[in-house]
């Protein structure tokens, strides 16, 4: 019966010395230590709402070799939490989305009683180094964005396809030169103040002002208000 063999990682020269010999041994072993991969996100439980930082399955893209060169991809990695900008309440919240590409990291315990418990504790086993433990970071060999707020020697601007939504109970815009808005329709829904503060000044528009009720000036109702009368008295008010 032929005997049959497999091919391994080892070259002609590892063999032919005991520094050789105990080298392949060392990098044998740290071939078996996780750091960083590239991989892809295959899916989130996470859609951008205001939630608590969500869980990703992830597809590592580095293949496995044999020593013929024949590749085995890894499989999916599942229940894997993702890196977001937060401190306290306070966050950016941008959660990955399906196909996006990052880099995952590798703990070196498992730290899967950790995310269980979102505290400290005992690690689950006593793997080390393994693709279990992944933490995504999450950002690069992207496409190009159509939402984003970009930083650059002229300044910020942010861009949405859709809306801009700010809400809280005070906003308020500084500008020491000018506060331009640019839009072919503008609606204000609550009162306008204008005229305070330390740049207060007049108003002027360029086109027709129309109003529904009334403008007051001085005190005076354009609406409702009277002349005196050459023949006496006060007229009426404008038709």
């Amino acid at each position: 019966m032929a005997e049959i063999g497999y091919l391994g990682n080892a070259g002609p020269t590892d063999n032919g010395s005991d520094f050789n010999a105990n080298t392949f041994l060392v990098w044998s072993i740290l071939a078996r230590v996780r750091t960083m991969q590239p991989c892809k996100v295959l899916a989130v439980t996470n859609n951008g709402g205001v939630a608590p930082v969500g869980f990703l399955t992830l597809q590592p893209l580095v293949n496995q070799l044999d020593g013929y060169g024949n590749a085995t991809p890894h499989g999916p990695i599942y229940n894997v939490p993702y890196f977001r900008l937060q401190g306290g309440a306070n966050a950016i919240i941008i959660d990955p989305q399906v196909g996006d590409i990052g880099f995952a990291g590798f703990a070196d315990r498992d730290i899967s009683s950790v995310k269980a418990n979102k505290g400290q504790a005992n690690p689950g086993s006593k793997r080390q180094f393994s693709m279990a433990d992944a933490v995504y970071m999450g950002g690069i060999l992207n496409g190009t964005p159509s939402q984003y707020i970009a930083f650059s020697a002229s300044g910020v601007a942010i861009t949405s396809p859709t809306a801009v939504t700010i809400t809280a109970p005070t906003v308020n815009i500084d500008a020491s030169t000018q506060c331009a808005i640019n839009s072919p329709n503008i609606i204000l829904n609550g009162p306008i103040e204008q005229g305070q503060g330390s740049n207060a000044g007049n108003a002027s528009m360029g086109g027709t002002l129309t109003v529904t009720t009334d403008v007051i000036g001085g005190g005076k109702s354009l609406k409702n208000h009277t002349h005196p009368d050459p023949q006496g008295g006060n007229t009426g008010p404008p038709n």
